[in-house]
């Protein structure tokens, strides 16, 4: 799932490519990806793209007082073109969720942007509102960690009223906007913490620690994702990952080999000698072994 660091990099690069671009033709090609009704969608057609912002995970395109806003989920993704297909779209049969048609008037270029989801289990969301905050996952949506005002003691004022695992919190984009799965992992090894610690359980130092990894984790990867092509983005991603989906290799910290937590539909990784004091935890495929 692409998360703050990619969306961040994709929101940029799509502002340099977009900004001043004339919307031509609209198609959504998957009606359980579009989640509003009014205004329509072919409102947008003839306005001009004033810019791109992030809200958590959400992508938002200012077309001129409309905001045609998206969130990737799981397995969605955008594929931009400057060699657009006018082809017509057979409603659900395809990968692409929606296509946006433009013209950019200062290089007379047409370009292209392709809206795609993999798998059968469709999650990605398109909303075109009047104002970003509509939508109602962007108004529930947390603290920015990388914001100004997100410093260590509003993050020790989070953690202090949860009962919650650190893990399942820092996943939670109505507590910190932004950072899902496989962030949370990388953040949480690099603060040496459990991903079964309580939350409000943590004590100064530790608070610290993960505030310094937060920081330390997230704008690297920003950093990492500036500048680059949607179509190299996600290979960023996974070429600077230390514990995330690396079970059974080396941690690359302690040498001690990088171990995974199952559940039903994703799982976690971690390392036992920097994060647990050497404990192995609890499996649901395994668990009646480590009783």
């Amino acid at each position: 799932m692409p998360e703050l660091p990619e969306v961040h990099g994709l929101c940029t690069y799509l502002d340099t490519q977009l900004r001043g671009a004339v919307l031509s033709n609209v198609r959504i090609n998957s009606i359980a990806a579009l989640k509003t009704a009014d205004p329509p969608y072919s409102s947008l057609e003839g306005r001009t793209i004033q810019g791109t912002q992030r809200f958590g995970k959400f992508i938002s395109l200012d077309a001129g007082g409309l905001f045609f806003v998206f969130h990737l989920a799981k397995a969605g993704w955008v594929r931009y073109t400057e060699h657009p297909s006018s082809a017509g779209l057979r409603m659900g049969k395809s990968n692409i969720a929606a296509r946006l048609l433009l013209h950019r008037a200062a290089d007379d270029a047409h370009i292209g942007l392709d809206l795609t989801e993999a798998g059968t289990k469709k999650s990605l969301a398109i909303y075109v509102v009047r104002d970003p905050l509509d939508v109602p996952g962007i108004a529930t949506l947390g603290p920015e960690p990388l914001s100004p005002d997100f410093d260590e003691n509003a993050l020790a004022a989070i953690l202090k009223s949860s009962s919650q695992q650190i893990k399942g919190l820092l996943r939670s984009q109505s507590v910190i906007a932004g950072i899902g799965n496989a962030y949370s992992d990388e953040i949480l090894h690099a603060a040496k913490i459990s991903p079964f610690a309580i939350a409000k359980s943590l004590d100064g130092e530790t608070v610290q620690r993960l505030y310094d990894a937060m920081q330390e984790v997230l704008v690297g990867a920003v950093n990492a994702a500036a500048g680059k092509p949607s179509s190299e983005l996600k290979d960023t991603k996974r070429s600077n990952f230390r514990v995330h989906a690396r079970t059974g290799l080396p941690c690359p910290v302690c040498g001690d080999t990088v171990r995974e937590v199952s559940f039903a539909d994703t799982s976690l990784q971690y390392c036992a000698t920097c994060q647990t004091n050497g404990k192995i935890l609890a499996d649901r495929r395994t668990s009646r072994f480590l009783k």
